[in-house]
């Protein structure tokens, strides 16, 4: 594996990082990345995990053979029970054994190299400042913000001219949207606190007024323009945008 031999973070904003990579290349396997790690969690193999690693990418593979492992290992066997259950059920469980992984791989770090109870609080909340994996694949928190805000077109750098504009934290934009239909009206006053709380349905990364994104008209998950390698230009011409994983599921059997 991976291992973290080559690999040891000793500071705390280190470790964040690591935990930061591993987490966005598990968030690509169970996003972006699923048709493929669909197919790789084969039922006839044996005990397989998926691994994410601090460069953003990820792995299915067997666990490490030597115990105790260099790191913590992550759930065995995730592909017994794919075929199983629901591909919905069986993702957001996954996800779930996810996050305990990435928080034990940052608190096995802590203990080897001696973080204190200042620097290991420090360090989860620096971790729950961030949306949970589960929380990515499922749109637990995208559901939230939806009722409350479409976080949509920044008038300028948005694709979606028919999405509602109600946020008032868009004040740069305010003048050219002020124009909006009653039934908006009452999504403002709350906008401001759940603004932020949008999440890039790729990489998982909180909006930022000054990045495009564009909404996939299947799932209606935000993604950032250069997670999914859309520009505003192209945008324009695009009439129905799919996600990668809207797009690809239609080719699953």
């Amino acid at each position: 594996m991976d291992g973290g031999a080559a690999y040891n973070p000793r500071t705390v904003e280190e470790v964040f990082r690591d935990f930061k990579g591993r987490r966005a290349g598990m968030i690509k396997a169970l996003t972006t990345d699923v048709d493929d790690f669909y197919q790789q969690c084969d039922p006839e193999k044996e005990n397989l995990c998926l691994y994410g690693y601090p460069g953003e990418q990820w792995e299915v593979n067997l666990p490490a053979e030597e115990v105790p492992p260099e790191l913590p290992e992550p759930a065995l066997g995730i592909n017994f029970a794919r075929d199983g259950m629901q591909e919905k059920d069986w993702l957001s469980l996954v996800a779930v054994h996810s996050d305990a992984w990435l928080l034990s791989v940052a608190f096995y770090f802590g203990a080897r190299f001696g973080f204190d109870k200042a620097d290991r609080k420090r360090l989860f909340n620096m971790i729950n400042d961030l949306p949970t994996i589960f929380e990515v694949v499922t749109g637990t928190v995208k559901k939230q913000v939806k009722e409350k805000s479409s976080v949509s077109n920044h008038s300028s750098n948005k694709s979606k001219s028919n999405s509602k504009r109600g946020s008032e934290s868009q004040v740069k934009y305010s003048k050219t949207i002020q124009s909006k239909d009653d039934d908006e009206e009452g999504l403002e006053e709350e906008d401001d606190e759940e603004h932020g709380e949008t999440l890039c349905g790729a990489c998982g990364e909180n909006y930022a007024a000054d990045e495009f994104w564009i909404c996939c008209d299947i799932c209606e998950k935000w993604f950032h323009g250069k997670c999914v390698k859309i520009t505003p230009a192209r945008a324009e011409h695009i009439k129905q945008y799919k996600c990668p994983s809207c797009s690809n599921k239609r080719a699953r059997p």
